[in-house]
């Protein structure tokens, strides 16, 4: 398996994990800290609160590839296997749509942070650093809208059901 390959199947979910055990142990550490030494720091809710918001807008992203993001498919035990790709590809389109707009839309902060110079209180890192989680969460979606776009043609074309995602509840 190419190396390409392995990391469009598996990097958001290495990234999931380093910054959940991040999240983990720098709370883990302050928790001890704040009840057996009566002392906390500032820079570890900061970690804790920015690892938090990573792993949201990744979180997002891994959503869209398993299209395990929540959505009312009623519709789609009616219909049949082309009007359900049809479906599913309107609904990617719409979601493309807004995800372009939030991803423009979003650089601005950063834009500004990085204009200003502004920093974080605890860490004293740019902010720059913590704003980019927004768009890099918004690219890693419209990257994998455009994946489930070619994946939804080719079963369109080739008359294969669509992928439909892991169910929550079966």
């Amino acid at each position: 398996m190419g190396i390409l390959r392995r990391i469009d199947r598996d990097a958001e979910l290495w990234l999931l994990l380093v910054f959940y055990v991040m999240l983990v142990a720098t709370m883990a550490v302050e928790v001890l800290r704040r009840e057996v030494f009566s002392y906390s720091s500032i820079w570890g809710e900061e970690i804790v609160r920015y690892s938090f918001i990573y792993l949201a807008w990744i979180g997002a992203a891994v959503a869209v590839k398993e299209r395990a993001h929540i959505r009312i498919d009623v519709l789609m035990h009616y219909v049949g296997p082309r009007p359900k790709a049809l479906l599913y590809i309107l609904g990617d389109l719409v979601m493309f749509l807004v995800a372009l707009v939030a991803l423009y839309w979003s650089f601005e902060t950063v834009l500004v942070s990085a204009k200003f110079g502004s920093v974080s209180h605890g860490l004293r890192i740019s902010m720059v650093w913590f704003l980019m989680a927004v768009p890099l969460g918004f690219t890693l979606i419209v990257w994998r809208l455009l994946q489930s776009f070619a994946r939804d043609f080719r079963s369109l074309k080739d008359g294969t059901p669509v992928f439909q995602g892991n169910k929550m509840f079966d």
